[in-house]
């Protein structure tokens, strides 16, 4: 601990990090019926909380009283404040088509979607990833940024800022924070997986993909925008700081504003609504 920090909210930084980000999985379903907290107002609980991981991050920058921690908390903060407000609109867009707060409401509803009206029912072009597909690449964006994930990891950027709020950090205090990190990336994987890829459905409704579990189904899509969220990292060089926000508030949030007013529009135009 160095030797000028507040040593209780130093210690209580990463601790908060990690426990809210773990706390956030209690509602998502990972197989019909396989959730610890079965709730109607899931996805709300899901983003608040994932909204409250940044008290984390801004406690251990400023208690660290170091100017790089507390520069890299100041980065962090805006930076996922920013992308959330395109999160929320997107999370909105898909609730409009559903009708549900509820996460396992959300994949169940992509039994019956836009592949039924082409002529191929019970497929995988029936969740949202095609019908709101401006969307999907919104989402996954806005989690890079919100996890601070290349090309958006101006927070830890080592040539700036060395290791951003975590400078000052070693040992239990360093893997609770690296843990809370990982573990807010497999949520949104998990969220882009329910709100998108159809959850735990099978690609195609027949046999062989329906001999294998449901559980199954659904790792097997988190593993694959994992995959997406780590070659990202190998083809996009790192963003500046005010491009980093000007796409979130200039490009991300008047397009997916525009995303929720169309949709609204198309559902009560068409009766789907």
């Amino acid at each position: 601990i160095p030797s000028g920090a507040n040593k209780g909210v130093f210690l209580l930084a990463p601790l908060v990090s990690a426990v809210l980000a773990i706390s956030a999985w209690a509602v998502i379903p990972v197989n019909q019926g396989w959730a610890i907290a079965n709730v109607n107002v899931g996805i709300l609980y899901v983003f608040a909380i994932s909204s409250l991981e940044v008290y984390g991050v801004i406690m251990g920058g400023w208690a660290s009283n170091s100017k790089y921690p507390f520069l890299g908390a100041l980065r962090s903060a805006a930076q996922m404040v920013s992308y959330e407000v395109s999160i929320g609109f997107v999370i909105v867009t898909v609730l409009l088509c559903v009708g549900s707060l509820n996460l396992s409401d959300i994949v169940m509803s992509q039994h019956d979607g836009l592949g039924t009206r082409l002529g191929l029912p019970n497929t995988f072009l029936d969740w949202h990833w095609l019908s709101l597909f401006p969307m999907f690449v919104i989402f996954f964006i806005s989690a890079l940024a919100e996890t601070n994930r290349p090309p958006f990891d101006l927070v830890e950027a080592e040539s700036e800022l060395v290791a951003g709020h975590m400078v000052e950090y070693s040992s239990t205090p360093f893997l609770l924070f690296f843990l809370g990190e990982y573990v807010a990336i497999v949520l949104m994987c998990a969220l882009a997986t329910i709100l998108f890829l159809g959850g735990w459905l099978p690609p195609f409704d027949f046999a062989p993909f329906t001999w294998v579990p449901g559980l199954i189904w659904f790792v097997l899509k988190v593993c694959l925008v994992f995959f997406g969220i780590s070659m990202v990292k190998a083809f996009v060089p790192r963003y500046r700081y005010d491009q980093l926000m000007r796409l979130g508030w200039k490009v991300f949030l008047p397009i997916s504003l525009f995303m929720v007013i169309a949709t609204a529009a198309f559902l009560k135009l068409t009766g789907f609504a």
